[in-house]
């Protein structure tokens, strides 16, 4: 039988203990780990002349002409998924997301002593956003074909499909994407405030010029740009202009940037859509959420009646996810997911996760409470949902696969990815070519021989189904900007909670009939992976309903600790129980440890 790794689930117990020497645990995974291998993804996407020690191994300089035959350099920035284009809209997107993070989750990035591979990651996509704004209103938003791309399967080092370049100006407008790449530079100059003034300055320079292009030259950018239409077509430019307005409101403090967002409020729809979800083609809700923390300043008590507004579409959205919106919710899937569209499906997991853990902040630093039709919601439910998001995405899932690449020991093999499904250009030397990739590579039944460690695939479907295929793009491509909200997610979440000092490996070893039902024995390692010696570990198991060895039961119901003969659980040494029963595998808890 396949090995599968029993994922935990952790809650925070409020209680009092009498020795300080018990450590009570708060979180499901190691998000820490989580944290750095997302972070890992953006190094495999990174397009161009790659740092010296990039730690992504299987990588090499790429598309290093990128803008030569328009006579523009164009050269860097990221690969959007398994293709090598780059398409200017989710790539600001997901720099906006990124500095999002890096912003308000600073001291918990910090702490996990990754702000500068955050920084670092930022910079490289602000860099080529940079480059990409070549005069005050022109906006260079796409490089590469999608259709002649996406008709080869070959490594991004050994590319050979054209390269053109596409931008925006005052005739071919395109104010989704000047607003969204305005917003990324104004976010981005916000995280780099107090590290490197003079850059944030250049970044503030840009998105300023950039929002006054996007809203004086009015229209889709896919009508400049057609080629992104069948790819990244945008429903529309008016929460970008609002989204890049508050954005620079943040950044700058200047009220003319404020008095847009409140005298557009109506005609740009911010207090009027209500919305259940929050992606790189709808920021309604990111503007809702950053908005309403400003009813707590003074500021906000002068534009008090319209923030309100604003507010009420926010709180909307937060009751929509946590199923309390009187009918009008976000859709889940049986295990929990949140569930918008067949392809791609967890980048909306993974936003609404990051957005309702920033709501979840601002409540608390006021200590507010949300009013939803199905009762009153306290800033903690909006923080377990979004751990429940995140949970799902590292394995709590009815297939107890983890869906960001390389993350436990279930995930992915077979990740919709060019470069990744290709030996490197290191092992492999010779030039694979386009066809050649779909003969001998996309079409291979093995694994990936690369591991896209990091990339947030597609995800399952609507019934939590997920089938590992190459070409179920899907579900198994990654995309930066769905992984791009977990950065600050994890970050969060890996500061409130506990390093677990045990890690569980759970394999089911026999199954067998008895009537209509079905019974499984279960095997679980529990090994010690501190430093230290482990002793008074209890565990509560929910949903056992059969025998279980190797554990001594407790005089509390369903609570388990070390038998007899396991008195301590020394660094790297393991220990086993079994448990029968029919149906799905026991939920367990790690309650204390000593």
């Amino acid at each position: 039988m396949r090995t599968l790794t029993l994922f935990v689930n952790l809650v925070l117990l409020v209680c009092q203990l009498t020795s300080p020497a018990i450590k009570i645990v708060a979180a499901g995974f190691n998000y820490g780990d989580a944290l750095n291998k997302s972070l890992l993804f953006f190094e495999a996407q990174r397009s161009g002349k790659l740092q010296a020690g990039n730690p992504v191994k299987w990588r090499g300089d790429s598309a290093l002409q990128d803008g030569f035959q328009q006579n523009v350099d164009l050269v860097g920035g990221y690969y959007d998924a398994g293709d090598h284009v780059k398409f200017g809209l989710p790539m600001a997107f997901t720099i906006t997301m990124l500095s999002w993070g890096a912003v308000d989750f600073n001291n918990e990035i910090t702490a996990a002593n990754q702000l500068g591979n955050t920084l670092d990651s930022i910079r490289w996509g602000t860099d080529y956003l940079i480059k990409a704004h070549t005069q005050l209103n022109v906006l260079w938003g796409q490089v590469g074909d999608g259709d002649s791309d996406h008709a080869c399967w070959e490594r991004p080092e050994d590319m050979t499909t054209p390269r053109t370049a596409y931008s925006i100006d005052e005739q071919h407008p395109g104010s989704d994407l000047a607003g969204e790449t305005a917003a990324a530079l104004a976010a981005a100059s916000i995280a780099f405030g107090q590290y490197d003034s003079s850059y944030s300055s250049l970044l503030l320079a840009h998105a300023k010029q950039l929002f006054t292009f996007a809203d004086t030259f009015r229209g889709l950018y896919q009508d400049s740009i057609t080629g992104a239409q069948q790819f990244y077509s945008s429903s529309g430019y008016s929460d970008e202009l609002l989204w890049a307005a508050t954005w620079l409101y943040r950044a700058t403090g200047d009220q003319n940037y404020l008095t847009y967002v409140i005298n557009n409020a109506v005609s740009l729809g911010g207090t009027g859509w209500a919305t259940i979800q929050f992606s790189w083609d709808n920021k309604y809700a990111g503007v809702q959420i950053l908005l309403s923390k400003l009813l707590t300043t003074e500021i906000g008590a002068t534009y008090a009646s319209t923030l309100n507004q604003y507010k009420a579409k926010a709180d909307y959205f937060a009751c929509a996810c946590l199923q309390k919106n009187n009918g009008y919710n976000v859709p889940l899937s049986p295990g929990g997911m949140v569930y918008l569209q067949e392809w791609n499906n967890l980048q909306y997991a993974s936003s609404s996760g990051f957005l309702l853990a920033v709501y979840s902040d601002y409540l608390s630093a006021t200590n507010a409470v949300l009013s939803c039709p199905g009762g009153q919601v306290q800033a903690q439910d909006l923080m377990k949902f979004s751990q429940s998001q995140a949970d799902y995405i590292l394995g709590n899932n009815p297939k107890y696969m983890s869906y960001l690449v390389g993350f436990g020991q279930n995930y992915p093999a077979h990740v919709h990815h060019r470069g990744a499904s290709i030996p490197s250009i290191f092992s492999l030397q010779s030039a694979v070519g386009c066809a050649q990739g779909f003969e001998n590579w996309y079409d291979n039944p093995q694994g990936n021989p690369n591991v896209l460690v990091g990339g947030l695939v597609g995800g399952p479907d609507q019934y939590d189904n997920f089938v590992d295929d190459r070409s179920n793009y899907e579900q198994t491509e990654p995309t930066i900007s769905g992984t791009a909200p977990l950065v600050g997610l994890f970050s969060k979440l890996q500061s409130i909670s506990g390093e677990l000092p045990v890690q569980f490996f759970h394999s089911i070893t026999a199954t067998w009939k008895i009537g209509r039902m079905t019974y499984y024995r279960h095997r679980v390692i529990i090994k010690n992976i501190s430093t230290k010696q482990i002793t008074y570990l209890k565990l509560e198991f929910k949903n056992l309903s059969g025998p279980i060895w190797g554990l001594s039961g407790t005089a509390e119901k369903n609570i388990y600790e070390f038998p007899n003969w396991v008195k301590v659980l020394k660094p790297g040494s393991q220990t086993i129980f079994v448990y029968i029963q029919e149906g799905p595998q026991a939920k367990i808890t790690v309650l204390s440890y000593h």
